[in-house]
């Protein structure tokens, strides 16, 4: 008896089947309590299989799909002309239960595009968000939203931290994780209209919300989650990755420098090597669209092998824990108190 079953799209992403398959195969031989749904051109699957000598054993099954989403297209286009696309199949099988989670290096937007129209969003939540850890001095930051909304409300910055926080707490079994909102000051006065509005309803939310948090607080242990829009999310997500290559490239310049300092580098490799395996970005590849009826995780286009099977394992923590299942549970009262409170409205008027 498996305990989950995972539709991956295995023709997405910069690679395909070439890192799809190891990555499922690499989770299989760690988990055996899972069950693989390879989707996308069967023969083209086979045919890698077998040149690489991977036994697709009873762990997997094949569900043929005829067309790709490529890495560029349109999202709309994607939605309405490729309805047999290995994206689109894919969370297809979320939807009618022969999976419980769907994972995909695709493309972002016509995964979101294609995930909201399939799945459509849980009772309470107007707009899903994409979420993804990333490492900070205590461990982790869970960090929402990274580029599915340029344009948020007050209402939609409270509904993502709603769902950070279930998610952080299933996830990471963090009793009341810290919540903490996205600004350029901690002072109330500091922030535009929007911020400062989604801070007046976070105040009444019945979630640890610390108030707001600035820039350099995502890497400290005083939040473990981080509230802001898709743009400004996507922009300080794009500018960690930039600052990151900039350090290991300019690290990598001045070791080589001389024989001396070469020797130093012998020396301190231990020690970064022991700091390269905590902030690994493939240990946190893996984005979690929240706000969805289902379980979709994307992987970041170029993930290599173990980058991808990290994504899986991600989505296979969501179906143990039940997230979407827990986010549902807490917005009820929500919804609940939101309808009595539009009923006295209407009586009084």
């Amino acid at each position: 008896m498996f305990m989950a079953t995972i539709a991956l799209d295995a023709m997405g992403g910069d690679f395909g089947p070439e890192v799809v398959i190891p990555a499922a195969v690499h989770v299989v031989k760690k988990s055996r309590d899972i069950h693989i749904i390879l989707v996308g051109d069967e023969t083209r699957l086979r045919e890698f299989a077998k040149d690489h000598n991977i036994d697709l054993d009873e762990h997997f099954e094949i569900q043929h799909a005829s067309q790709v989403v490529e890495m560029h297209e349109d999202p709309r286009h994607a939605v309405r002309k490729k309805k047999d696309s290995s994206m689109r199949v894919a969370i297809n099988l979320v939807k009618e239960g022969r999976a419980q989670a769907a994972v995909s290096a695709g493309n972002t937007g016509a995964l979101m595009a294609t995930a909201k129209f399939v799945l459509k969003t849980l009772p309470g939540i107007d707009r899903p968000a994409i979420c993804t850890t990333i490492p900070s001095y205590g461990g982790h930051t869970h960090m929402l939203d990274l580029g599915a909304n340029v344009d948020s409300s007050a209402e939609h910055l409270f509904q993502f931290a709603v769902m950070g926080s279930v998610l952080a707490e299933a996830i990471d079994s963090t009793h009341k994780p810290k919540v903490g909102l996205l600004n350029i000051g901690s002072e109330d006065s500091k922030g535009n209209a929007q911020v400062k509005a989604a801070n007046d309803l976070l105040q009444d939310g019945a979630f640890n919300y610390i108030g707001y948090v600035e820039g350099d607080d995502i890497y400290s242990d005083k939040v473990d989650v981080v509230v802001c829009d898709g743009f400004v999310g996507n922009v300080s997500l794009k500018t960690m990755e930039g600052v990151a290559k900039m350090i290991a490239n300019m690290m990598r310049d001045e070791f080589k420098r001389s024989i001396f300092t070469r020797l130093a580098a012998l020396i301190a490799m231990p020690v970064l090597n022991r700091f390269k395996k905590r902030v690994d970005p493939r240990m946190y590849n893996g984005a979690s669209m929240l706000g969805l009826s289902g379980i979709v995780i994307k992987s970041h286009g170029s993930a290599d092998v173990l980058s991808y099977a990290n994504a899986i394992e991600i989505a296979m923590l969501e179906v143990e824990k039940s997230v979407p299942e827990h986010i549902s549970e807490f917005m009820e009262p929500l919804l609940e108190n939101s309808s009595v409170e539009t009923e006295e409205q209407n009586t009084a008027a």
